[in-house]
């Protein structure tokens, strides 16, 4: 079965993942969701099965730079539209295995899951 990587080409932590399915041999596509986008029933699919505090990446420079009033009152809603607006907002990466998905990226978590 091939898998769908969500991510952003450039990020470190995607180069790591990427390299990790590709040093076991696991067949995998790559979406890069700053140049393809991404759609509204796939972040709410993540945030229904992870919590929008899981998916959306508030660590990251540009939830950072956001004003106040955009940081403010933040649910579920308000999240998947800041990231539908700004998909750099998204954890990375973002594993679709079909049935579940791994948000973030740990060698033992993707071993458990894959091998």
């Amino acid at each position: 079965m091939a898998y769908t990587l969500y991510g952003i080409k450039a990020c470190d932590t995607m180069k790591k993942a990427r390299t990790w399915l590709d040093e076991q041999a696991i067949d995998y596509a790559f979406h890069d969701y700053k140049t393809q986008g991404i759609d509204r029933d796939s972040l709410e699919r993540w945030c229904d099965e992870h919590g929008w505090q899981v998916v959306l990446n508030r660590a990251g420079t540009t939830f950072r730079k956001l004003d106040d009033a955009s940081k403010a009152d933040l649910d579920q809603a308000k999240a998947v539209q800041l990231m539908l607006a700004q998909p750099s907002m998204i954890k990375r990466p973002v594993l679709d295995l079909g049935e579940r998905t791994l948000v973030g990226f740990k060698p033992d978590q993707y071993a458990a899951a894959l091998t």
